[in-house]
This record gives C-alpha cells, sequence and structure tokens, in this order.
C-alpha cells in the first residue's frame, strides 16, 4: 500500500493564500468592488492567521464571492486566476517536491480549506489527482454562495480525510503512516496524526509548537 503523501496549499506549495488572491483577482477586474470588499477581506485574512475565525465563517466568506454565477461562467476566470496569478506564485522546490514524493511511489493528496472551484485547476496543474477541499453548493448549475458537507479546515481536515480513505477502500491506518506538509496552526489537529508531520514556512504559533516537538521545519517560498 502506498504512503500518503499529504500537501496544504495556501502558503505551503503556494505563497500566497488563494482565496485572498482570488479576492484580489476578482477587484482588480472589478467583479468585486473594492472599496466595500478590501476591508472585509483585509479582516478575514488577518483573523484566519491569527486563528480567530471559525471554520463556518471563514469559508462562507470566501464561497459567497461565487454566488450568482454558474460553473460555465466561471470557468474562464478560473482559467485566468491559474496561469496569471496562481501558477506563478507556486515555486519550483515546491513542484521538486511534489515530484519526488511521486518518483518515491507515494500517492500524493492535496488537502485544503479552500473551495474546491478555485483549488480544483490548482491541483490539475501540479498533476495532483486526489484533491480534498471544501465543497460549494450548486443548484441547478449556480452557485448559491454557500458550502455543502463537512469543511475541509482543521478537525473537518481529519474527517474529511477518513471519509476519503473509506470511498478508497483504504484503511484509516494509513493516516498514521501519513507525511503532511502545512504552514498553519489550522491544521494541527491532522498534523498531530500522521507519521511525519513537517512544517513549511510556518506562521509564528505552528513554528513554536513544531520546534517544542522537535518537528522538521522547511522552507518552500522564495
Amino acid at each position: 500500500m502506498p504512503r500518503l503523501a499529504l500537501f496544504d496549499l495556501d502558503h505551503t506549495l503556494l505563497t500566497g493564500d488563494s482565496d485572498v488572491l482570488w479576492c484580489e483577482f476578482l477587484m482588480d477586474h472589478g467583479v468585486l468592488d473594492r472599496a466595500e470588499f478590501q476591508p472585509r477581506n483585509d479582516d478575514m485574512a488577518r483573523r484566519y492567521r491569527e486563528g480567530n475565525v471559525s471554520a463556518e465563517e471563514f469559508s462562507a466568506f470566501y464561497v459567497a464571492t461565487l454566488a450568482g454565477r454558474t460553473l460555465g461562467e466561471w470557468q474562464p476566470w478560473r482559467e485566468r486566476f491559474l496561469h496569471e496569478i496562481v501558477a506563478p506564485q507556486i515555486p519550483a522546490s515546491a513542484r521538486d517536491l511534489v515530484e519526488s514524493h511521486r518518483a518515491r511511489g507515494d500517492r500524493v493528496v492535496m488537502t485544503t480549506a479552500t473551495n474546491r472551484v478555485l483549488t480544483e485547476l490548482t491541483a490539475q496543474h501540479l498533476h495532483i489527482d486526489d484533491l480534498l477541499a471544501t465543497e460549494v453548493e450548486v443548484v441547478d448549475g449556480c452557485c448559491t454562495g454557500r458550502t455543502t458537507g463537512v469543511l475541509n479546515m482543521r478537525e473537518g481536515k481529519v474527517e474529511r480525510l477518513h471519509a476519503w480513505l473509506n470511498e478508497q477502500g483504504l484503511a484509516p491506518e494509513v493516516i498514521a503512516a501519513a507525511v503532511f506538509y502545512s504552514d498553519s496552526i489550522n491544521d494541527l489537529p491532522l498534523l498531530l496524526k500522521v507519521a511525519e508531520p513537517i512544517v513549511v514556512d510556518p506562521d509564528a504559533r505552528l513554528r513554536t509548537h513544531a520546534l517544542a516537538a522537535g518537528w522538521p521545519v522547511m522552507h518552500l517560498a522564495r
């Protein structure tokens, strides 16, 4: 059975945050009103870094930016976002790390709190077939601006991973043999479950925890 190599996305494989970058992208193109949205976006990003926002509030805030358009209408925006904004912020060192695990025969999985609409193309760009992300509610082809199912954030990442393993016919014990790369204290619940927790350009609280626990700290950001 192959080992799982689990990767967070934002500030881990990507030097920025997909949600924040998406909002900046939409504001730059007039889809969101900058004067109204920028302060709220900055506040949400700050509170997330501090760990002072619930998973429900965080996810709802960013998924709401998709409301009122179909997935087909969002598709050209998603493609531009990937090629113009996201891909240039994935360092060669991050790409090489993913490939090194694939070369060893590990099963590479991206697990991110950011919603699937924003992250699906990023996973494909990195040739990662297995993506766990927060799911977006779609009714009659149109994004409602709401999430659905268990949010893939904090303890939800553990729950979603267990559910995915069950769907794949894999034993839950494979988590205990996995490696997980993350930058965020929000991922501590899953970091504590794996054999090899590796922190990448960590936030201050995760760095403190990692140093105390003797976890490896690595740097992928330029």
